[in-house]
């Protein structure tokens, strides 16, 4: 099937079989490799991306389901620059290895989209919908906490 649909911004179409999610659509047919794939099974969040403003396990969504939808990884969070909030991962060290901070980082970009005074205790629980098995989860809290500021400032939109 031909989808078509927008990936960070720009319209994309792809050749799929019906049966494709849409995490391999972006990784394989489109070439966008930071959302990663790990257990496929929607429980450690490593390929999260957002879809409508969305945070979703890209994993478990067919690609057809996001014809005519608006579609974001992390790779379309940034500019030129880091994003407020992959600045402060950045200075509070909240990643090791790296594989699962894309679906962090786009998990809470969703969340302070939507809820730019969000406190400490519902950082968390969003949050522990995503796992990460080399860094403590305290940085990641810590950064999530300092990058609020800029998406109040933003009115909700960094």
């Amino acid at each position: 099937m031909q989808i078509e649909f927008d990936l960070n911004g720009s319209s994309v179409k792809a050749d799929v079989e019906p049966r494709t999610t849409l995490a391999d659509c972006i990784r394989n047919n489109l070439g966008q490799t930071g959302t990663h794939l790990a257990c496929e099974h929607g429980v450690c969040g490593a390929c999260t991306v957002l879809v409508n403003g969305e945070a979703v396990r890209s994993c478990l969504m067919l690609a057809v389901q996001v014809q005519n939808d608006n579609v974001v990884t992390v790779e379309g969070l940034s500019g030129d620059e880091l994003s407020p909030l992959q600045a402060a991962f950045r200075k509070h060290h909240a990643l090791q290895c790296g594989f699962c901070t894309p679906g962090f980082i786009t998990t809470a970009h969703a969340l302070l989209s939507h809820e730019p005074d969000v406190d400490e205790e519902r950082i968390r629980d969003v949050l522990s919908g995503n796992l990460c098995r080399c860094s403590g989860y305290i940085p990641i809290v810590e950064a999530v906490l300092e990058a609020r500021s800029s998406y109040r400032n933003a009115g909700g939109k960094s």
